[in-house]
């Protein structure tokens, strides 16, 4: 049976901490498989997520002052369910302090900071062969998604897309 860590604090990220968010991103990648993948660099979470219009919030978890887990989440807004949610881009937690419910915990924490600024969902993507994540989700009510699929458009094809075409009028 999982514990419970009493000593678990949460904190918002700020921006001094773009070297730790970034070193998280890091073990996460490496822990996929996926370190080729990760082009993001402290200085654009800084950028992206604290500047004047920040793209993102990032959640701690902490314990005795060391950061053992994150979450980085963002506002979206669902047209089919007329309401605002959150998108977590990113859950993670050190493999030493799984099983003491920090995951749970803060998506939890999230979950709530979240629906008292009026969101009433959550949606999330989990990278192909990660079934310890998926089984995660699964066990605390999230449902697999079958009636719609991801498309991305990235780099030079995003690029490409938007210096195609007549797009006068708009400003």
């Amino acid at each position: 049976m999982a514990t419970e860590n009493a000593n678990l604090t949460f904190r918002f990220a700020c921006k001094e901490d773009c070297g730790a968010i970034h070193g998280i991103l890091q073990r996460l990648a490496e822990s996929l498989g996926l370190v080729a993948r990760l082009q993001t660099t402290p200085q654009d979470l800084e950028s992206f997520g604290f500047g004047p219009n920040p793209h993102f919030k990032v959640l701690f978890a902490e314990i005795e002052g060391n950061t053992v887990g994150m979450c980085l989440f963002f506002p979206y807004y669902s047209t089919w369910i007329g309401r605002p949610g959150l998108y977590i881009q990113d859950l993670f937690v050190d493999e030493q302090y799984r099983g003491e419910r920090i995951g749970e915990r803060l998506l939890r924490h999230v979950a709530r900071i979240g629906r008292e600024g009026g969101c009433t969902h959550m949606r999330l993507t989990v990278d192909d062969g990660n079934e310890g994540a998926v089984k995660f989700y699964q066990r605390h009510g999230f449902i697999l998604s079958t009636d719609e699929s991801m498309f991305k458009l990235v780099g030079a094809e995003f690029d490409n897309f938007c210096d195609l075409g007549d797009c006068r009028g708009l400003g």
